[in-house]
């Protein structure tokens, strides 16, 4: 045994290169000065369920004339990463969730943008408002203390707005606005670390996406690196003041939206790059199915009047990303290199742009619209058809996209 030992440390020895090679690898796997993007984590990749890449790519409609890079850009500067965008029952808005905590909705040209509500006293002008940099990393260590409201959704018969916030769970403000109430922070005796998207069932239940029990807001692109699946669709019963755990041990668990009818909700799983359907009644009711691959990583999903949906997908899947899903080692080493993730991202040939996809309730395409050079945005997270008008919401830039439709 000592011989054989012996031996293979002089290989070793004789081939100088290739002890660099390993003692280079065993730093970076080891990444002891915490220089990769995931130095000072326990990050854990693991592998998970996503369509093949091939026959998502091949089979997905594209759109040749990049309509969505027509659009207008609306609020340049006034508003500061509007992820969700509701109106309320009158028709008035819209109402955005801000990156500065805020909720503002939009009083017409004469008065403007006027402060809503907030979801905690915590907020303060000092505090959290920092304008354009809100949607920077010059806002993440105050996000916790201010809030970060996501999900909107008017109950249109109470002209009660529902929250959905990364930090503060599940809230309601009344119609005049002004401090949100807290109505779930919790659920069996965990916390809610990452509340993300709602709805509103007719019986007055809500049903909302718990994104990581994990990993917080800020820190959401490590469950997209690890491809942990830890999220979960709770619903909160207003009556009895309890929520519940519906589905359990989904892959960054994201919009939510009831079909027409109620029958059945949808929601997005953002890693494994998927709208899903969950039956709320019928022969199939409490099970789960596939309704749609997706060629990017999906936000919201929003319905119009038709009863169609429009899913906001920030585009694109590679080739290379799918060998980093199915091999969670290399994606262990891969983070770890000395680079930043801009960098990384752009080698496995990743280039951010938006596209947005209306779907039938069978899950059929009925139509792709893109924005292939970023002219509008380049990371979108909600559709929202209204009269005649998309209004296009994004969590990380400072403007509202519209465009004319159909």
């Amino acid at each position: 045994m000592e011989k054989k030992s012996l031996l293979k440390d002089e290989t070793l020895l004789q081939h100088p290169l290739l002890l660099i090679l390993a003692l280079a690898l065993g730093f970076v796997v080891m990444d002891p000065l915490d220089m990769g993007p995931v130095g000072g984590h326990e990050f854990r990749p693991v592998k998970h369920e996503i369509a093949p890449y091939k026959q998502v790519m091949e089979k997905w409609p594209r759109d040749n004339h990049s309509r969505l890079g027509e659009g207008k850009l609306e609020f340049v500067d006034e508003v500061f990463g509007p992820e969700s965008l509701e109106f309320d029952g009158f028709g008035h808005g819209p109402y955005a969730g801000l990156a500065d905590g805020r909720i503002v909705r939009w009083m017409g040209e004469n008065v403007g943008w006027e402060t809503f509500a907030i979801v905690t006293t915590n907020w303060s002008e000092k505090l959290c408002a920092r304008g354009v940099d809100s949607t920077t990393a010059k806002q993440w260590k105050h996000e916790k203390w201010c809030g970060r409201p996501l999900g909107l959704r008017f109950n249109k018969e109470t002209g009660d707005l529902y929250i959905a916030d990364a930090y503060y769970g599940l809230l309601v403000v009344g119609p005049e606005g002004g401090l949100a109430t807290p109505l779930a922070i919790q659920v069996a005796g965990k916390p809610i670390l990452f509340a993300n998207d709602l709805d509103i069932h007719r019986n007055g239940s809500i049903f909302f996406t718990d994104t990581s029990k994990r990993y917080n807001r800020v820190n959401h692109f490590f469950i997209l690196l690890e491809g942990e699946a830890t999220g979960r669709l709770l619903r909160y019963d207003p009556p009895t003041k309890t929520t519940h755990v519906v589905l359990d041990g989904l892959a960054f668990p994201n919009g939510v939206q009831f079909s027409k009818d109620q029958s059945f909700l949808l929601f997005t799983e953002t890693t494994n790059c998927r709208l899903m359907k969950y039956w709320m009644e019928g022969p199939r009711a409490g099970t789960v199915e596939l309704v749609a691959n997706l060629p990017g990583f999906p936000d919201n999903v929003r319905i119009n009047e038709r009863g169609e949906f429009w899913v906001a997908i920030d585009c694109c899947r590679t080739a290379a990303q799918e060998v980093l899903t199915h091999n969670p080692w290399i994606r262990s080493v891969y983070f770890r290199l000395p680079i930043r993730m801009s960098i990384l991202a752009r080698m496995m040939g990743m280039r951010m742009y938006t596209v947005i996809s209306l779907f039938n309730e069978k899950g059929e395409i009925l139509e792709v619209l893109e924005d292939p050079k970023g002219v509008v945005m380049k990371l979108v997270s909600e559709v929202k058809e209204v009269q005649g008008k998309l209004w296009i919401g994004t969590v990380a830039h400072n403007h509202i996209a519209t465009l004319p439709y159909p």
